[in-house]
């Protein structure tokens, strides 16, 4: 029972976290109906891709809603009916862009409420067979396997058509994760009915959760130039679209062997001595960026791949680990939402001093910020 059990967990786990990252297929092409037909710059862009990534910063909310009402199960499916509704209105129309925004935005926060779902019920699940690690080893293989069809596939989507296409190849997608939804069996008694206000007392008064949610934005804040570097490969490295496609694929099966390397050692590892290993090797790799060129390009997106999944995934268990028992999905969804503004901020501050100090500098203090979180990792316990 155990077993059957468990394979029902990592089937739906697996399929949520699979279509979140083939969601991305559309992402070539708007990239490039952005950059070339609306001819935005990339501070804009940066911006927009903000904007539409709103409710992941509210995910505690969806968490409490979540925790508070129906059942996880029932959620994944009326996020899965609202999926096909959304994308047939962006593959079909043609709108102008803020429309184009609003709607991105919209379906964006209905993929939140599916993510934070399925999240909890790792939590909930991890936890009592001293799995969350291995759940979400096999939740970002999943999500990988699927970027190595958005990279070539949404290449080959953005160089034979557009970005609406993409959109409409997705709705077979959510029909078929309907199936694992149907046969995971939610045990009663999971959710939870206190009072908003004790529950924010509860999470609130949780110092140990607090400190870990600070550490999580320091760790993962550091002002972004990833849009000047898809730039310079497409002005100066004059680099085809079905490249960057090959070659984001190359990196995704990169991070699938991080993946599974960390679904070996995720129940051996000592997590705290790896968070004081990694600030400093995300400083290095920062830096590396310093050089730039066709050659390094290609190894950095290939080594960088490997090694930041596995500490990604070594993050993402840590916070599982500490989410608390009755409102994991509110204060997991509450710690990624702290991880989320923190990629956000990093965005937004990366689009704000690209033009003052340009991309160099920009790369040093990208650098420098790497170390703030470091007297809060003895404070972990």
């Amino acid at each position: 029972m155990k077993d059957k059990k468990l394979f029902w967990i990592f089937a739906l786990s697996s399929a949520v976290y699979f279509t979140q990252g083939i969601e991305g297929l559309p992402g070539q092409g708007l990239f490039y109906y952005l950059k070339e037909t609306l001819h935005f710059s990339p501070e804009k862009i940066m911006i927009l891709g903000s904007l539409t990534t709103f409710a992941w910063m509210v995910k505690p909310f969806i968490g409490y809603a979540i925790d508070h009402s129906f059942s996880k199960k029932c959620w994944i499916f009326i996020s899965l009916g609202l999926d096909i509704l959304f994308v047939l209105f962006l593959g079909l129309m043609q709108m102008p862009i803020i429309f184009l925004v609003i709607l991105l935005a919209v379906t964006s926060a209905n993929a939140a409420f599916r993510d934070v779902a399925v999240d909890g019920i790792m939590c909930v699940e991890g936890k009592k067979y001293q799995a969350t690690g291995k759940i979400q080893s096999i939740q970002w293989v999943s999500i990988l396997v699927a970027g190595l069809f958005t990279g070539i596939g949404g290449a080959f989507i953005a160089e034979k058509w557009d970005y609406k296409t993409a959109f409409l190849c997705l709705i077979p997608i959510y029909l078929l994760v309907g199936l694992p939804t149907y046969f995971y069996k939610e045990e009663p008694g999971e959710r939870r009915y206190g009072s908003l206000s004790a529950d924010l007392k509860r999470l609130f008064s949780d110092k140990k959760l607090l400190i870990i949610g600070l550490f999580i934005f320091l760790y993962k804040y550091s002002p972004s130039f990833g849009t000047p570097l898809f730039f310079m490969q497409r002005d100066a490295f004059k680099w085809g679209k079905m490249w960057i496609g090959t070659l984001g694929t190359i990196s995704t099966v990169c991070g699938v062997v991080g993946s599974l390397l960390y679904y070996k050692f995720s129940q051996r590892i000592n997590i705290k001595k790896w968070l004081y290993f990694s600030v400093f090797l995300g400083a290095l790799t920062t830096l590396s960026y310093l050089y730039y060129t066709p050659v390094t390009a290609v190894i950095y997106d290939i080594a960088y791949s490997f090694l930041g999944m596995f500490i990604f995934l070594m993050v993402m268990d840590f916070m599982a680990r500490h989410s608390v028992k009755g409102l994991e999905a509110t204060s997991f969804a509450l710690l990624c939402s702290l991880n989320n503004l923190s990629g956000v901020a990093s965005n937004l501050s990366g689009a704000f001093l690209l033009p003052l100090v340009g991309l160099k500098w920009l790369i040093v203090l990208s650098a420098l910020t790497s170390f703030l979180c470091l007297p809060l990792i003895r404070r972990i316990e």
